[in-house]
């Protein structure tokens, strides 16, 4: 099919299969803002640059007082080394996570690339800082593992003085060819916009760049996009619909049925912020829970990480992937490729998905000796597993609940913490 410059048919695109298939990414903030690292606590350490212009504000007080007031944003640059960055052991910990997808920020909006970009003359990981292509390597280690690979680009960039000049020069000479260098360097699976929300997708050209991209670019039949093309456009226009630590932009629900992605940290920023502590960290158990709470309702979990400005992976934030991995290792045939069912959950502990016929009633707290399900009908067939015990359950149906009994395992014979699957076949 080819799709014409407007909304009405570039919004008829199917999202690819393999994006609702994966269901669990890896967002990756990381930047010349991972230098300072820092922000109030609850507040993107991203936004480092933007957060500097009120004196006011904690963030140029810590500013003044580390560096000195005539330290420059930009000066971070070269303190940028990434000298401790193995790309190779990155797509080994992703993997290892149960993650199916990657997306780095290639370009954040204080508009440094993470590739050796034209339009970006010194302002860019292979000028300045660690002379690299930070995100070629990232892109070839993650493919050979079998990742799917993305982008995240900002379109706009706070100072860029063209921008701030004459946005249609901008767009026409910086933005458009930094977003089809991208795609034709690397071919990546996924390109995920953000920095939309200044101008109409009118001004942006996103039209014209998503039906280049859906009709002639090297990856037109497997790229996914998101919905962040213009003021308006989110869980409107565009591929999947985007939320954002919970927060829905738009005017639509999204119990319309439209493929969509929750992205968040672990902690409360996106960008490495050293001004947080455990504490302020989610737990494995609730990273789980909200992966099985987003997948039971069609959605999927883009968690992010932020490395630090010498390109590691802080180790709480490894622990966190390397947890949710040990839960899909055993539970991800209840996760990847399922569906919504009928019913997204019964009560509060209780989440379901199916797949190929089957039912997964997914427990976020231990059962106990009996799991009680109101929303299953069992036929005479029907059975009952658990998933990483290789044995089947007793249940019965009573008073129009299905009734499972539930071994009495010690902690060593329980396969996984978090939640626990309980596989149904033969229910409607």
């Amino acid at each position: 099919m080819v799709y014409e410059a407007n909304w009405e048919s570039i919004d008829k695109r199917p999202v690819p299969a393999w994006f609702d298939e994966a269901k669990f990414g890896i967002f990756i903030h990381w930047g010349v803002y991972s230098v300072p690292a820092w922000a109030p606590k609850g507040q993107y350490a991203e936004w480092y640059w933007n957060h500097m212009q009120n004196k006011e504000g904690e963030t140029w007080k810590f500013h003044a007082k580390t560096y000195g007031e005539d330290f420059k944003y930009q000066d971070f640059a070269g303190q940028f080394k990434a000298e401790r960055y193995d790309p190779a052991q990155w797509a080994d910990l992703f993997v290892r996570s149960g993650a199916k997808y990657v997306v780095l920020t290639s370009k954040h909006h204080d508009g440094f690339c993470m590739w050796p970009s034209a339009q970006s003359w010194n302002w860019n990981s292979v000028d300045v800082g660690p002379h690299r292509d930070l995100a070629g390597e990232l892109m070839e280690a993650g493919k050979a593992r079998g990742l799917k690979m993305g982008f995240y680009y900002s379109l706009y960039e706070w100072y860029h003085p063209l921008y701030l000049s004459d946005v249609n020069r901008y767009v026409d000479e910086h933005m458009l060819p930094q977003l089809k260098d991208l795609v034709e360097r690397y071919q990546p699976a996924l390109v995920w916009t953000d920095g939309e929300w200044d101008h109409p997708s009118e001004t942006w050209r996103s039209v014209e760049y998503l039906a280049w991209l859906f009709n002639e670019s090297s990856v037109r039949d497997e790229v996914a996009v998101n919905d962040r093309w213009g003021k308006g456009c989110r869980s409107v226009h565009g591929g999947f619909y985007t939320t954002e630590y919970g927060h829905v932009d738009g005017q639509r629900s999204l119990a319309e049925g439209r493929k969509w992605e929750e992205c968040r940290g672990i902690g409360a920023s996106f960008g490495y912020n050293r001004n947080e502590d455990a504490t302020d960290y989610a737990s494995p158990t609730a990273l789980v829970h909200l992966l099985v709470d987003l997948v039971s309702k069609g959605g999927n979990l883009l968690l992010d990480i932020g490395p630090t400005s010498d390109g590691r992976i802080p180790a709480i934030m490894q622990q966190r992937l390397l947890d949710v991995g040990e839960w899909l290792t055993v539970n991800g045939e209840a996760i990847y490729g399922s569906k919504p069912w009928r019913v997204t959950r019964d009560g509060d502990d209780v989440r379901y998905t199916a797949k190929d016929g089957a039912v997964y009633a997914i427990c976020l707290k231990w059962p106990g000796k009996e799991l009680v399900l109101s929303e299953p009908k069992a036929a005479s067939g029907a059975s009952v597993t658990f998933l990483g015990r290789n044995e089947t359950l007793t249940w019965r149906a009573q008073d129009g609940k299905l009734h499972i009994d539930v071994p009495t395992w010690s902690v060593d014979e329980v396969p996984c913490r978090h939640a626990y699957v309980f596989k149904l076949t033969g229910v409607r």
